[in-house]
């Protein structure tokens, strides 16, 4: 009888982790896709509706403005709410933006990045926590999960832009607006999460845990920020004007697509890989080293070289930029004790490291309609991944933050 009992528990409980593991892998599919599905179309949408290249960017702005300011709010409404509540809650917002954003208006087109921007902030600063809570012994390779998942959609979605637009016979409209349906999927998939019991949920450890660290006042936690913005700047930037780079030199539009793919595709592996290596690691210092001479090496290549060798240039960059992402992500569990902690050093980082990125395509975007040449562009991101090797660097020490 105890042997059948202790049987049905443990079925249990694997259904319960498998259901947490489908949870973050669709939630962490969310998160990326509906931002680089807009790159490789924004010369459409800047057409359509007579848009300049510093307001067009305004569409992959827009969400990074919203990751700034509301990403230190996000743990409150976390701890009062309960971690899955107020996650469903935002997916039923990212369902609603992705509805509003390609109507065929600049207000629509604004007020639904808006939205998105709001709904992916959450998942942004509550998933590290969520994972480091629920899968205390198998955070480096949870991390890897979930990065792969993001960044797998996100280069699915900047490579299928075009070719779903012509699918579905809409354009631009029909590129952005089929992610609909995959966050609908995500909230059904999310549901039962939400029914766990109380003692099960976040909000009860957070209840129990105490938050004790002045982030304001740390020297790492500075350091853990800044790395997060700058590494968020490159991605977005390259995400919203390397298919137009690509396209001003010379390449079609579809083949501009797949470029960005490539940089995405290149990413997967240290994605995984990066965050199982370095939550082995004493500290990340010879990673975050790394990661700036990728950044350097595949950013120059492209300044230099032009569309010569753009595979290359790709592959260093979608190296460097996965092994960020994981580092950006993991030192939010790597440099705190606590789950409270984990989520509050994660809002603070991405609350003023998406503000630094936030101005990352606009600046981009000025740059050249100031100059007409992409060169002081690109110098712009090299001289971003020197502060991201710098910042890692000063991230990576073997402490916690005090």
């Amino acid at each position: 009888m105890s042997h059948s009992i202790d049987k049905e528990i443990e079925k249990v409980s694997k259904t319960k982790e498998i259901l947490m593991l489908l949870g973050v892998i669709f939630i962490a599919s969310n998160l990326r896709a509906p931002l680089t599905s807009v790159g490789p179309v924004i010369g459409e949408i800047s057409k359509s509706l007579a848009l300049s290249n510093t307001t067009a960017g305004l569409v992959t702005t827009i969400p990074l403005m919203a990751f700034a300011f509301l990403s230190g709010i996000v743990p409150k409404f976390s701890r009062k709410y309960g971690m899955e509540f107020v996650l469903l809650i935002s997916l039923v917002l990212l369902s609603i933006g992705l509805f509003i954003r390609p109507l065929g208006n600049i207000v629509s087109l604004f007020l639904g990045a808006a939205l998105v921007g709001t709904a992916i902030t959450v998942g942004n600063v509550l998933m590290p926590a969520f994972i480091k809570n629920n899968f205390p012994h198998k955070v480096g390779s949870m991390m890897g999960i979930y990065s792969v998942a993001m960044n797998l959609t996100a280069a699915l979605a900047a490579g299928f832009s075009i070719s779903l637009g012509s699918y579905t016979t809409m354009g631009w409209k029909g590129s952005i607006g089929i992610w609909l349906a995959l966050s609908l999927v995500t909230i059904l998939v999310w549901i039962p999460q939400v029914k766990k019991k109380k003692e099960d949920t976040v909000k009860g450890n957070f209840a129990v845990e105490e938050q004790t660290v002045n982030l304001y006042k740390s020297g790492l936690a500075w350091a853990v920020t800044v790395f997060m913005g700058v590494q968020s700047l490159l991605f977005y930037c390259l995400a919203a004007w390397l298919p137009k780079v690509m396209q001003t030199w010379g390449m079609s539009v579809e083949d501009s697509g797949w470029i960005l793919s490539y940089v995405q595709f290149a990413q997967l592996p240290m994605t995984f890989i990066g965050a199982i290596i370095a939550s082995k690691m004493n500290n990340q210092k010879l990673l975050a080293f790394v990661v700036g001479i990728l950044f350097m090496v595949g950013i120059g290549g492209i300044l230099l070289f032009r569309t010569e060798y753009i595979l290359l240039w790709c592959i260093l960059i979608g190296l460097g930029s996965g092994l960020a992402f994981s580092l950006s992500m993991l030192f939010f569990v790597l440099r705190t004790r606590s789950t409270v902690q984990s989520a509050e050093l994660s809002g603070m980082a991405q609350s003023f490291g998406y503000l630094i990125a936030a101005c990352g395509p606009p600046i981009f975007g000025a740059l050249f309609d100031l100059s007409k040449d992409w060169m002081y562009s690109l110098l712009f991101l090299l001289i971003m991944s020197v502060t991201l090797l710098i910042s890692g660097i000063m991230a990576g020490k073997d402490t916690w933050v005090k």
